[in-house]
C-alpha cells in the first residue's frame, strides 16, 4: 500500500492506495493557517490515522505534494505560495516526525504524475500538466515518468510573464497587461497573476466589477452578468496565450488542466481555437484536456512517488 498527502493552502488530504491504484483511505483536514509547527504535526496526525485505519506498518515511506520545491541548493523550501514554508527543512523535519522516509514534490508535479499514470494523459508520452488554483504551476511527465531538471522548477509557466500582451478587446498594445499585477515572488505581471483564482478575481475589478471570488464570478457567468462573460473572454484569451507558450517549447501530446478553475468547462473548446494564432505551427495536435481525478489528483500523485 502507498500513502500519499497533498498539503494545500486551505486543506491538507491523505490518501492511501493500492498497488493497483484502487483508493483504501481517504482523510481531509484543514490547513493551519500560517503556522510552519502546525502544519507538520497535522499531516503526522493524519498519517498515524491512515496507518493505523489500514494497519500499514510505520516504516512504510510516504509522498508528499507541497506548494514549492526543495531547493538542491540549500535543502529548503522555495517557490511556495504558502510562504510560512519557505526557508523551512520540510523534507528533514517531515521525516522526523513521521519516522519514515518520505518524498516530496511540488503539488503540480503530482497531480501531473496523476494524470499520466492512469488519468486524462495516460497512454501519452508528453503531458504537460496545468493547476489553475490559488496558484497557477505546471508538471511535465515523459513516457510517465516525472521530468524535474537541475533547479526543481520544471513546468512553472506560470512565473513567466503573459506573453503577447494584449488590451482587453484583443488589441496588441502595452498598457492594459504590461508590467502587470504584482506577483508573491516580487516580479510584475507573472501568468499566475491573471490565471489564477484570485486573478480572475483581480481582472474582474480592475475592469469595474464587483468584488467577487471564482465561485461567484463563474455562478454570475451562468446567469449570463456581461461582466462575467467579459472577465472570462479575457481569461481564455490569456490562458490561449501562456499555453501557447508552453506548446512552442514543449510540444506536449496532452495538457491537463486541473485546479477549481478546470472545472469552466468552455474552457475546453474555446481555449485550443484560439492558442492556434500563437502556436508555431501550421496544425497545433495538442489535446486540452480535462482531469480525471479532480482535486485528488495531487494527493494520487505524491502516493505514487515511491515506486
Amino acid at each position: 500500500m502507498k500513502i500519499g498527502i497533498d498539503l494545500g493552502g486551505s486543506k491538507i488530504e491523505g490518501l492511501v492506495l493500492e498497488a493497483d491504484g484502487r483508493e483504501l483511505s481517504r482523510r481531509r483536514v484543514a490547513t493551519p493557517a500560517n503556522d510552519y509547527q502546525a502544519i507538520i504535526a497535522t499531516i503526522a496526525q493524519l498519517v498515524s490515522e491512515l496507518r493505523q485505519e489500514q494497519s500499514i506498518a510505520a516504516d512504510v515511506p510516504v509522498g508528499i505534494g507541497i506548494p514549492g520545491t526543495i531547493s538542491s541548493h540549500t535543502g529548503r523550501v522555495k517557490n511556495a505560495n504558502s510562504t510560512c514554508l519557505i526557508g523551512k527543512p520540510l523534507d528533514v523535519d517531515l521525516t522526523h516526525a513521521l519516522a519514515c522516509p518520505v518524498r516530496l514534490a511540488n503539488d503540480a508535479d503530482c497531480f501531473t504524475v496523476s494524470e499520466a499514470v492512469d488519468g486524462a494523459g495516460a497512454d501519452q508520452r508528453v503531458v504537460f500538466g496545468v493547476i489553475l488554483g490559488t496558484g497557477v504551476g505546471g508538471g511535465l511527465t515523459i513516457d510517465g515518468k516525472l521530468w524535474v531538471g537541475p533547479n526543481a522548477i520544471t513546468g512553472e509557466w506560470g512565473h513567466n510573464p503573459l506573453p503577447w500582451p494584449q488590451d482587453g478587446h484583443g488589441t496588441p498594445i502595452d498598457e492594459d497587461e504590461r508590467p502587470g499585477p504584482e506577483c508573491y515572488c516580487g516580479k510584475r505581471g507573472c501568468i499566475e497573476t491573471f490565471l489564477s483564482g484570485p486573478g480572475l478575481a483581480a481582472d474582474v475589478l480592475r475592469a469595474g466589477g464587483p468584488a467577487l471570488g471564482p465561485p461567484d464570478i463563474l455562478g454570475a457567468l451562468k446567469r449570463e452578468k456581461i461582466f462575467a462573460g467579459a472577465a472570462l473572454n479575457r481569461y481564455e484569451h490569456r490562458l490561449a496565450r501562456g499555453l501557447a507558450g508552453v506548446i512552442n517549447i514543449i510540444d506536449p501530446s496532452v495538457i491537463v488542466l486541473g485546479g477549481g478553475l478546470s472545472n469552466i468547462d468552455r474552457l475546453y473548446e474555446n481555449v485550443p481555437a484560439l492558442w492556434q494564432d500563437w502556436v508555431f505551427s501550421d496544425q497545433c495536435d495538442t489535446v486540452l484536456a480535462k482531469n480525471i481525478h479532480g482535486d485528488s489528483g495531487g494527493v494520487r500523485g505524491a502516493a505514487w512517488l515511491w515506486p
